[in-house]
């Protein structure tokens, strides 16, 4: 049987007749059948493995009572904190509804780079399916997100397996699944949705590295990656070092001449710089967003036990501190069958064997966790990488099973390595009492899967007929036992989160009921509405408004340090700066209408939250106030270590009267009193950013506060009044130990002294102020000398002019944005171009040019082969 009849049979493809048709047609039919016959074979796979992938992820919501299955909040930590609020604003985008553009967010952080943020969390296309749900289902829709990425990976994955290496459809859309379904899913990425490209990134990358050893799709194979960089770039650097890694493996593992190899190595590396530089506009925005960013403290990165990575393939088990390896223990045993599998190549099991060995090696060593994470340590999870170790324990599943099961000795030896694995890990913290009842059960339906098969090896040996309904068993086993195990996983994964990590409550009536007020009483640009706190974070994107509450990972530096000093708290070791409930504040930031909620009930996981909503008005200063004190530049004006006073020199004016006969006396369990006097009829605030516990005024309530540096910064906080006597007494109680205040922790506010200060800066600040989607202008008093300050941050990106003049960098004064003023000019413009974009584009547009370039070549190519094709077969008939 000729070699092109024998595949089309095996694939259960009728071939055509051996002396039927038209002989210059009759080797491309076969061709075409074989090609149908893949494809159709594919496309089942990679359906099955989708409809698994998306069955099981929603099961294991099921088991574990969330949103949107059962009452319970889904949104723990950046889930409800980033994602939610940032989805619903983009949903807002998208339809006209914001505050702002693609270039600027003018709803939080007074004026935010979102350009940065987009490509950070909402630039997948998975995200636009935001628009297809109302405001009231913003839950809902990043539900459905997160569960198409995972969906669409899964499918992924299958279709790259069966490129590797033919086999049985059903075996690669489980193997699909298990993949989509790991352990870094679960625990990691279905809480931080944007990491999912990255998921989905990896098979298909590893296909654009198939495409280029084949010379196939040159135009094709550079959008995939730039699609993939598009999405996510800081996951998908991940997994384009892994699918670099893959293809190392495959040229290697290839029977090829070298110079073969060493041209499709040249056409991979051509396509992943092409594919790269046509997502520079998005990816050098982000990349020098992050270098402006508030740095977090540095982390060393300490490799956690071997039993802790061994623990992590099992099933049920939950940590942010070690690698979640789980796919499935049926996909383990699979994937530990290939070093011992004498029926695959010698050279193939070596080398995946040594490329899974090393990746899991090299996530224990400090300069390849680096080389991993682009060269910084994250804060926080600090084994992102391991959905690529996933995928390759996956392959080497499928390179050992997709020619049948592997045999007795091969199953014994991955049984003996995972029996060896599970007794490491048997004293592990992080083993769950569902862990070894969970892992022993899939280990039983995957034992009576294999005896299915190796029954139907038998049966069709001994009738030399074939049965096709111990096979299906199998398969049904085999989906038992991974499904199962897959769902009880993400089921208990998510109840361990909800009790170990900060969460919020689901978006309910009283975010809906902010949302209302905020709109009624919105009057930007002519002044600033605060939402203030609601659950969550990011509150401006979620219910509107204009606040300070930020929380992004692109979080300048400026911004937070400049709320610091002026007694702002935050947390997320300051890239989360929240909103300060304080008149000089609101003053300075031009906040003018300020909402403030009191919550009706507890705040609970499995309940709506409600709260009673009020709204307060106070006259403030316009965005834009003229200074005629100020001249540029301010060298020598610089934040001091007193928030009071750092106040008081933005605001232009002493607002405050600092004691300055404090007297501290420590007491006993940690309390302190502290005393001093103020004017009657002032108002006390108090400050200590690393304060952990209560301070309470004579006859007021006490108060709380939630210092803990360098993770949290505790904010500016109102005690009560000063009594006519004068006499103001603090009493705090430490939580932990005596508090450690700062020089000026007390300051008492008079309030016609900020009154005056507010009618002086309203009366000279801009009478007109008009702000577009990333632009401001202000028209001021004629003869408006000094500098015009404008309350937003000076972040990298801005340039300004007055009057008529040309714009230039914005210059900047105590962090926010400052136009010298010459007596001359009666307006100011300010416009906002994300650092990075002018570059970038023009990167990207050679990229295009590289890549019209390429298909046209490729056309002509094409074009030029089908001519002589057609000569040849002109001349051969002719003959």
């Amino acid at each position: 049987m000729p070699p092109a009849a024998e595949t089309v049979q095996a694939e259960g493809v009728r071939p055509p007749a051996a002396n039927g048709g038209d002989a210059s047609r009759g080797p491309a039919r076969p061709a075409r059948l074989i090609f149908r016959a893949r494809h159709s074979i594919r496309v089942r796979a990679a359906a099955g493995a989708a409809l698994l992938t998306c069955l099981v992820f929603c099961l294991g919501g099921v088991l574990a009572g969330t949103h949107p299955f059962g009452p319970t909040t889904r949104n723990t930590v950046d889930l409800g904190q980033q994602y939610l609020p940032y989805h619903a604003y983009w949903r807002k985008l998208l339809l006209g509804e914001a505050d702002g553009d693609l270039f600027l967010n003018w709803s939080t952080g007074f004026g935010s780079n979102f350009l940065g943020d987009y490509g950070t969390y909402l630039s997948s296309p998975f995200d636009l399916l935001v628009v297809l749900f109302p405001a009231d289902r913003i839950e809902l829709a990043l539900y459905v997100v997160t569960a198409a990425k995972i969906t669409a990976a899964g499918a992924a994955m299958a279709v790259l397996l069966l490129r590797l290496r033919r086999g049985p459809w059903p075996v690669a859309a489980v193997l699909g699944a298990a993949y989509a379904l790991c352990g870094w899913t679960l625990n990691y990425a279905a809480t931080v949705p944007m990491w999912l490209d990255g998921l989905l990134a990896f098979p298909l990358l590893c296909l654009v590295g198939e495409w280029a050893v084949a010379g196939r799709r040159p135009v094709l194979g550079p959008l995939v990656v730039a699609l993939a960089w598009f999405a996510n770039f800081y996951t998908a650097y991940m997994a384009t070092v892994g699918a670099a890694l893959v293809l190392a493996v495959r040229l290697f593992t290839a029977d090829d001449t070298g110079r073969r190899r060493l041209a499709g190595l040249v056409r991979a590396a051509r396509t992943v710089l092409v594919g790269v530089a046509l997502a520079a506009p998005l990816v050098l925005v982000i990349f020098l967003g992050t270098r402006v960013a508030d740095p977090t403290p540095e982390v060393t990165f300490t490799a956690v036990a071997w039993s802790e990575v061994f623990a992590r393939v099992l099933p049920a088990t939950a940590s942010v501190a070690s690698p979640a390896l789980f796919i499935g223990t049926p996909a383990l045993v699979l994937a530990l069958t290939l070093p011992f599998n004498r029926t695959v190549a010698p050279r193939v099991r070596i080398a995946w064997t040594a490329a899974i060995c090393l990746v899991a090696l090299s996530m224990q060593w400090e300069p390849t966790h680096l080389l991993w994470h682009a060269g910084a340590s994250p804060n926080g999870i600090p084994y992102r990488q391991t959905f690529v170790l996933c995928g390759l324990l996956l392959i080497a599943a499928w390179l050992s099973t997709a020619r049948g099961l592997p045999g007795p000795a091969a199953l014994l030896g991955a049984l003996a390595l995972l029996a060896a694995m599970a007794f490491a890990a048997r004293d592990s913290a992080v083993i769950d009492r569902w862990t070894y009842p969970a892992f022993a059960a899939a280990l039983i339906l995957a034992a009576l899967a294999a005896a299915a098969v190796l029954l139907a090896r038998r049966y069709a040996v001994g009738t030399r007929t074939r049965t096709r309904a111990l096979p299906a068993l199998a398969v049904v086993l085999l989906v038992l036992a991974q499904a199962g195990e897959a769902a009880l996983t993400g089921g208990r994964i998510e109840e361990k989160q909800l009790s170990q990590v900060s969460w919020a409550p689901r978006v309910g009536p009283w975010q809906d009921d902010m949302s209302r007020a905020t709109a009624r009483a919105d009057a930007w640009p002519r002044h600033r509405t605060d939402p203030g706190e609601v659950p969550g974070g990011n509150d401006p994107l979620l219910v509107g408004g204009q606040g300070a509450d930020y929380y992004s990972s692109l979080t300048s530096e400026v911004y937070s340090r400049t709320l610091s000093a002026l007694g702002f708290g935050f947390y997320a070791k300051g890239r989360h700066p929240v909103s300060l409930d304080n008149p000089v504040t609101d003053a300075i930031f031009s906040i003018g209408t300020r909402m403030r909620s009191t919550p009706s009930a507890p705040v609970r996981q499995d309940a709506l939250p409600e709260a009673v909503i009020t709204t307060t008005h106070t006259a403030v200063p316009p965005l834009v106030t003229v200074r005629p004190d100020v001249r540029l530049p301010a060298r020598g004006t610089r934040f001091g270590d007193s928030a009071f006073a750092n106040q008081e020199l933005l605001l232009g004016s002493t607002v405050y009267e600092v004691p300055a006969d404090l007297r501290r006396t420590d007491g006993p369990a940690n309390t302190v009193t502290l005393a001093a006097s103020c004017p009657a009829n002032t108002h006390v605030w108090f400050w200590a950013p690393e304060y952990q516990g209560t301070a309470a005024l004579d006859g007021e309530a006490p108060v709380s506060f939630v210092g803990r540096l360098p993770a949290v910064r505790g904010p500016m906080r109102p005690l009560g009044t000063v009594p006519a006597s004068g006499s103001v007494r603090i009493e705090l109680r430490g939580d932990r130990s005596a508090p450690k205040l700062p020089r000026q922790p007390v300051g008492c506010l008079v309030q016609e002294r900020l009154d005056a200060a507010v009618r002086q800066l309203t009366a000279t600040g801009a009478t007109t102020v008009r702000v577009s989607g990333h632009s401001l202008t202000a028209e001021l008093p004629a003869g408006s000398t000094g500098t015009a300050v404008v309350a937003v941050p000076r972040i990298s990106g801005w340039s300004c002019a007055a009057g008529d003049a040309p714009p230039a960098p914005a210059r900047r004064y105590l962090g926010l944005l400052a136009v010298p003023l010459d007596g001359e000019a009666t307006s100011i413009r300010c416009a906002f171009r994300p650092p990075g974009l002018r570059l970038g584009g023009a990167i990207a547009g050679v990229a295009v040019l590289v890549l019209l370039a390429t298909g046209f070549r490729n056309r002509f190519l094409r074009r030029t082969r089908r001519v002589h094709l057609e000569c040849t077969s002109g001349s051969s008939s002719g003959n």
